[in-house]
This record gives structure tokens, sequence and C-alpha cells, in this order.
């Protein structure tokens, strides 16, 4: 790692609701978790927006941010991510101003393409198919809305104009990476649940690259999931919460976060397991050490600007708890760059 500097670690929150837990619990375990994060020097805190899933409570995106930045102080805090397709951009601006008004120099509005959601779903939202054809168009509107008024403009982003609220595009795949590169933007890679195309778009991101008024080099994000515990044994045990839970979505029936098994083999055929394995092959599962090893493999592979983690983890006081461990490997890892 060339970085002197130490590398930024930060948050991924899907807002889990466990089972046993109600969704005002969850957000109020968002809060405590954000809190604790802040305390062991976190860069960020995100929170993305998943539709019609009951073990998610952060639908309400820029609801949630508002609880989370106003109960804490100086972690950012944003959207990983804002689905665009569900939403008009000058709503979007207003919210993400609203939100920059109120903790200035905080607020960050990562926006991805999917809707996140199914059909059925993007119905109710209100919103067409063809919204994810034009997610560049809505991009670069979106930035508009974000800039100062022009002379005789007849609609204005109130409040939304002249703010500064970081834009970042969010990717599974080579497309996001392109128009990141061609509108100069930060780029994040969602290797937590979508691995496939990591190294390809990393590549393409930074080879394309244009260079804007938001960002003058590239800079990559890398999210991958992690379950990090006192011992390797724990820690497997504790993660089969969320291969429970993913195992759930696949067969078409997702639900609350799940507690955990001591073998997930009880629970899922092997082809499942084979399709988890894959899925979170760039997830650091394991004691502190194990944790360190691999997230030193996904950095030296990736070369990431930014390590961001996302942790389904059933119990509250286990999810603080790798955390901390992250952190503290995140030490280790500043001390032999260094």
């Amino acid at each position: 790692m060339s970085h002197a500097h130490p590398l930024p670690f930060s948050v991924l929150d899907l807002a889990p609701v466990p089972q046993g837990t109600g969704v005002g619990q969850a957000l109020h375990n968002s809060l405590d978790l954000a809190r604790h994060a802040e305390q062991l020097g976190y860069h960020r805190y995100w929170l993305a927006e998943h539709h019609n899933m009951p073990g998610i409570a952060s639908a309400a995106t820029a609801v949630v941010i508002g609880h989370v930045a106003a109960g804490t102080s100086t972690i950012r805090v944003g959207s990983g991510g804002v689905m665009l397709p569900n939403h008009a951009p000058l709503m979007v601006a207003e919210a993400f101003g609203t939100l920059a008004a109120l903790y200035p120099g905080r607020i960050d509005l990562g926006l991805g393409r999917a809707p996140g959601t199914d059909q059925a779903t993007m119905r109710a939202l209100r919103r067409y198919m063809g919204a994810v054809d034009s997610f560049a168009q809505d991009v670069v509107e979106l930035q508009a809305w974000f800039k100062p008024a022009q002379p005789g403009q007849a609609v204005r982003a109130v409040p939304g104009e002249g703010q500064d609220v970081p834009l970042w595009l969010l990717g599974s795949s080579t497309y996001s990476a392109q128009l990141a590169a061609a509108l100069g933007l930060p780029f994040a890679f969602a290797a937590h649940f979508a691995p496939d195309q990591l190294m390809e778009a990393i590549a393409i991101y930074r080879r394309t690259f244009k260079p804007s008024e938001a960002l003058a080099q590239p800079y990559v994000l890398v999210c991958i999931g992690v379950c990090a515990a006192d011992t390797d044994e724990e820690a497997r045990r504790l993660f089969t919460s969320s291969q429970q839970q993913f195992v759930a979505l696949r067969r078409g029936n997702p639900g609350l976060l799940p507690p955990p098994v001591d073998d997930i083999r009880d629970v899922a055929s092997e082809s499942e397991i084979a399709g988890l394995d894959h899925t979170f092959r760039y997830s650091a599962i394991g004691s502190p050490e194990t944790v360190r090893a691999k997230i030193q493999k996904v950095l030296d592979a990736t070369g990431a600007d930014e390590l961001m983690a996302a942790s389904q983890i059933h119990d509250h006081a286990a999810r603080k708890r790798s955390y901390e461990i992250l952190a503290d490997v995140r030490g280790r890892l500043t001390q032999a760059a260094a």
C-alpha cells in the first residue's frame, strides 16, 4: 500500500431487522452502531435503499441518514445508495440539500442504478421501467440541481442549490464504472454481494477516468462483507445469519435476519452453499488475524483508496464487536504499511 496516510475504513449499514426485533429497535441499533463507528475512527457511514425487504429498515434512506447524522457529530453520513431510478432527481436534491443544510460538510450522496426491488414494487413507487435507461441523464440533472441557480432559472432546488453534496456512483458492474469515469466522480463497488466484475470495473474506471470539478484523480471504494469475532469458529457461526438471509432471498422468500446456526449445511443445500461461497468470496470472516490477512489481499488486488465493510450480524453487541476488531485490523495494516 502506497498510502502514507491511513487508508479510510467505512461502514455500510443495511439497517438489518433481526428476528425478534422491531423496525424501531433496528433503527436505534443503526444510530448506536454509527456512534460506535465514529468513536472507532471510521470515515463514513452509509445506509442503503431497499424496498419490500422485511429484513432491511432503511427504505426511506434520507430519513434514516437524518436520524444518524443528528445523533453523531463528525463521521460522514450518506447513502450507499439512493436508487435514482426510483426518484425524481429534483426531490433527491431537495432531500440531500436539506440534510447538507442541517449537517454541513458531512453528507454523501451515493447513487445506484438498480431499482433495488422487484417490478411490482417499482410500479408501487410510481416509477416506470425506462427510468433505469435514463440513469446517466438523471445523474447529470441531479448534479445541475446542486449548482447555484442561473439568472432566470424557472425551477430551483430549494434546499439543494449551491450545497456541497459529493456525488458517488455505486456499481456492481462495468456500466457504473464507465459512467463514473466519464463524469469524473468517485466510484464505489459492491463486492459484498456482486463480486464478479470487481477487477474489470476498477480497471475500466481508472483507465477511462476524466478529471472533473468534483475529483482530480480516480477514487475507488470497495465494499466487502466483514464478520469478525475473537475466533474463526465464532465468526463463521455469526456469519451463518448472513448466509441464511441470502439463501432465503435467492429462494424468493426474503425475511428478517435470522439467528446463527451451528452448521449452515443443516439449512442450505450443497449447491446453495457453493453459490454463497462464490457471492461472498471477497468477504473477510474470522478472527482478527484471518480478517487482517483477507483484507490485505483485497487491498493488494484492488489498490482501493477506501474500504467499506457490511456486517449482517444478528446480535447487535456482536456486530459492534466485529467493527471494533476491524478498527484494530486497520490500525495494524497502517503500522505495517508505515
